[in-house]
């Protein structure tokens, strides 16, 4: 059995933590699929995987080895299909994970320009406000926005996004409209939680060059963008929200900005990559059509 055949087979048992079910898809007898990974750690002169009765899971080398094939194969695919599909475009799929509402509000109305340009590809759209395993969910590209965090993934900013204070109007007309940041302690805020560790943040704005904050009254917290703003409209309070993502309900009156001198910091956005996103050509083209698609639509 050649190098790649036992790459593929290997990687096939690490997603599906099983050598009979990844028999069962590779078409092949379980005891094929045995002897290949017992010949890959041979080759290796190290233990991939941990089998126990129930499940297989890889060892950190395993692991480690794991996400150097799915990168290897993956460019291997690639590169084939850039000389199989020669003069008719890219082919292939992107797995994409986006917050939920820049998913839905932006980037999925647009999709149709996107397959218009590459009809021969496919785009898996993840829209979560969680935070994804990018390696164990073998995602291609993530969107994130705010600080990074060291993950030791690939990061390329491409901009900033501006945020504002806002509340309904029902809201101010029942509680008044604060002035100053001194005017919070007076007034509810929407408390938003994070959906991966569940802390609440304080209620921040600059001043001159220096990030302020401070805690504000809550009586209901939210862990989406979605629950988040919907509380507002509900009149349950104030929220610090990107401009792009209300910018609808202000239009209508249903939202009003407040504190326009004393806005949070923008936040950065970041695109995410598991490996070099120039090994692989399809990643790169849908990475620079969002860019420009985000830029054009929510970036300050």
């Amino acid at each position: 059995m050649d190098q790649l055949d036992l790459y593929r087979i290997f990687v096939r048992v690490v997603e599906a933590r099983s050598f009979t079910r990844a028999a069962d898809t590779l078409q092949m007898p379980r005891s094929s699929v045995s002897t290949a990974i017992a010949d890959l750690e041979a080759r290796l002169g190290a233990r991939l995987l941990n089998r126990t009765t129930r499940v297989v899971v890889p060892t950190d080398e395993g692991q480690e080895f794991y996400e150097r094939c799915t990168g290897f194969l993956a460019a291997g695919e690639e590169m084939e299909a850039m000389f199989r599909n020669a003069g008719h475009g890219m082919k292939g799929r992107i797995r994409a994970d986006l917050p939920g509402r820049i998913g839905r509000l932006i980037v999925a109305p647009a999709l149709p320009d996107f397959l218009a340009l590459w009809p021969s590809m496919k785009v898996e759209l993840g829209m979560t406000d969680r935070a994804v395993d990018m390696l164990g969910e073998r995602v291609d590209i993530a969107l994130r926005i705010g600080p990074m965090p060291d993950s030791g993934l690939k990061a390329r900013r491409i901009g900033e996004i501006a945020q504002i204070n806002v509340a309904s109007s029902a809201y101010l007309a029942q509680h008044g409209v604060p002035l100053s940041p001194a005017d919070l302690e007076a007034h509810w805020q929407v408390a938003y939680a994070s959906p991966s560790t569940g802390r609440v943040a304080e209620w921040e704005w600059q001043e001159g060059a220096r990030t302020r904050t401070c805690p504000v009254p809550w009586r209901v917290t939210a862990n989406s963008a979605e629950g988040y703003i919907a509380c507002a409209l509900a009149g349950m309070g104030l929220i610090q929200i990107p401009a792009y993502d209300v910018a609808d309900h202000l239009a209508k009156g249903e939202l009003v900005e407040v504190l326009a001198e004393h806005r949070p910091d923008p936040m950065p956005m970041y695109f995410l990559f598991p490996g070099s996103p120039g090994k692989l050509r399809r990643v790169t083209a849908f990475a620079d059509w969002m860019e420009g698609l985000l830029r054009r639509r929510i970036c300050g």
